[in-house]
């Protein structure tokens, strides 16, 4: 769609002259409350340690090619006697717990997450519930929990915790393919006695991100309950499954689909093929790795989701230097642009060249296909103060109808991704990619295959479950009148056990299913506006990303009669 100046001045016109609308105050729960401090957060470190580190990757002299490393013990067929005596020998001479917790700072990252117990069952913590842990069955002797808890509350860093709901050592077999054992009722108090001591005795927990296994509903609901009544502000991940989680956790090193909508977390890991240290591992092109990584970081913050980067120590408790110089990149990059780890998600179509997010009214543009001459921005209607290199000069722009056009030098600013700023006028806005006009009686049908859905995933128990859902609807519609306006949802099929909150140009209704489906919803002000936004969702999700449970053929707006 190509849109002449009078329209784009119509928009920002239009943002200006918006009718003010008292609407119910909205009381945010403890729930709203403790994911969005979680999302302030951003970007974290994942810590992968364990005996499995003291192994590398290798079994009898021989490298273990399948499988994460982490997981060795299951991909190799190890026995627990001689897993064990891996125990014996794990002494981590070089175990360095403020020195993990400064490379996290150091590397731009707001919180880590430390495996307590992975799947093997080796708890890497002082626990009263068995002895097959690291202060009584290795000469290291101590909790690396409690160091790290302690060294990340001296220099301002969350600490976290990763839980394997699988446990090879208490009962569960090693199905290393897919990892979703059921948990039978005789490892539920294990579980829920680590659980207990993980939350009594680390002080402050960010997050706690449960792995694996294919529990029950009742199952997931009791150990999410030991974590709310200890650790009310931990933000819990989805693995916890059943849709007990605060946040939807995509899979390993997976980019958020263009319609995902937060609260999600992408954990990344430096190399695609393992969490666990691997002695033989390929490390090469630190420069394009870091690109890599940082583009990662970059596309998860635009589309609202935080990011969680993986370390894996050595057995020694030493940090690998390439992965340290990985994260120092990551850090000196974020330095660089200060203004890019606080900002959110811009509102534009996701760009072809790279990510975008919005800073009040900074737009920030990181651009990971870099050439020389045009650099297109889509569906921006604000014309910018100023177009500039961030931390650099100005560059020269121009407006070819919804797109702002911007010419770049031949030479990146920037050898990890660089970043452009534009200074906005007045609040950012949007040009969706669709917009609906009206007919010839000035009323609108608006098909169901005109509304853009947003999404996320659904879990029952287990990874095997994961279900796409509709967390919202939305459109745009052309409106050359102000005027107040009915909606009707026409063969709606709604769910009758919920309300829906239906939004028209920053109005909000909450409608029950059941009358969703029967009568016409409103009035609403319609104001003068080249794209009024209309929305729908549910009015109170029992979790985040909670489908919709909506249907319809179209949907009729009128004007409403007097």
């Amino acid at each position: 769609m190509r849109f002449d100046r009078r329209i784009l001045s119509a928009f920002l016109l239009a943002a200006s002259l918006l009718p003010s609308v008292a609407m119910p105050t909205q009381v945010r729960d403890a729930d709203a409350e403790r994911i969005a401090r979680w999302q302030r957060l951003g970007y974290g470190m994942f810590v992968h340690w364990g005996l499995y580190s003291e192994l590398g990757g290798v079994w009898q002299d021989k490298p273990v090619t399948k499988g994460y490393s982490e997981q060795i013990q299951g991909w190799a067929n190890i026995p627990t006697d001689d897993y064990l005596k891996v125990a014996s020998r794990f002494s981590a001479a070089k175990f360095d717990a403020d020195a993990i917790c400064k490379l996290a700072k150091e590397g731009g990252a707001r919180y880590i997450v430390v495996t307590s117990k992975h799947h093997d069952g080796f708890a890497m913590f002082d626990t009263k519930s068995t002895d097959y842990n690291v202060v009584k069955r290795t000469p290291f002797a101590r909790d690396p929990l409690k160091l790290l808890s302690t060294a990340c509350r001296k220099i301002g860093v969350g600490f976290g915790v990763y839980f394997s709901l699988v446990d090879w050592n208490a009962g569960h077999s090693p199905e290393v393919q897919h990892n979703s054992n059921p948990i039978p009722p005789t490892m539920e108090p294990l579980i829920e006695r680590q659980l207990t001591e993980l939350m009594s005795n680390y002080g402050p927990v960010t997050e706690v991100w449960f792995d694996m296994s294919a529990p029950t509903a009742e199952q997931s609901r009791k150990f999410a309950a030991i974590v709310r009544k200890l650790q009310p502000q931990a933000a819990i991940n989805g693995r916890i499954w059943n849709n007990r989680g605060d946040f939807v956790t995509l899979g390993d090193n997976e980019l958020p689909p263009e319609t995902m909508q937060p609260p999600f977390e992408v954990p990344a890991s430096i190399y695609h093929a393992t969490w666990g240290y691997r002695s033989w591992q390929q490390r090469d092109d630190l420069a394009g790795k870091i690109r890599e990584l940082a583009n990662g970081l970059m596309q998860t913050r635009a589309a609202g989701g935080n990011y969680l980067l993986n370390i894996g120590p050595k057995g020694d408790g030493s940090v690998v230097p390439f992965e340290a110089d990985v994260m120092h990149g990551i850090g000196a990059w974020v330095r660089r642009h200060p203004g890019l780890i606080d900002a959110t998600p811009s509102g534009l179509r996701r760009q072809p060249w790279g990510a975008t997010l919005l800073h009040g009214r900074t737009l920030y543009l990181v651009v990971h296909d870099w050439h020389a001459g045009p650099l297109r921005v889509s569906g921006l209607a604000n014309d910018p103060s100023n177009a500039r290199i961030d931390g650099g000069p100005s560059l020269p722009w121009h407006r070819d109808g919804g797109d702002v056009v911007i010419e770049l030098p031949t030479a990146a600013p920037d050898g990890v991704l660089p970043v452009l700023q534009l200074s906005l006028y007045t609040p950012l806005q949007a040009i969706p990619a669709r917009i609906a006009t009206a007919n010839a009686d000035g009323g609108y049908r608006i098909a169901a295959d005109a509304w853009q859905p947003r999404t996320s995933f659904s879990f029952g128990g287990g990874y095997l479950t994961q279900a796409t859902t509709r967390v919202a609807l939305d459109t745009a519609i052309a409106s050359p009148h102000a005027q107040k306006v009915m909606l009707r949802f026409i063969h709606a099929r709604a769910r009758t056990d919920r309300s829906y909150r239906v939004t028209v140009a920053g109005q909000s209704l909450d409608i029950p299913g059941r009358m969703l489906a029967e009568r016409s919803i409103g009035p609403f002000v319609l104001p003068v506006s080249p794209a009024a936004r209309i929305e729908v969702r549910l009015a109170k999700p029992a979790y985040p990303a909670e489908d919709l449970g909506l249907s319809f053929d179209s949907v009729e707006i009128s004007r409403q009669l007097r």
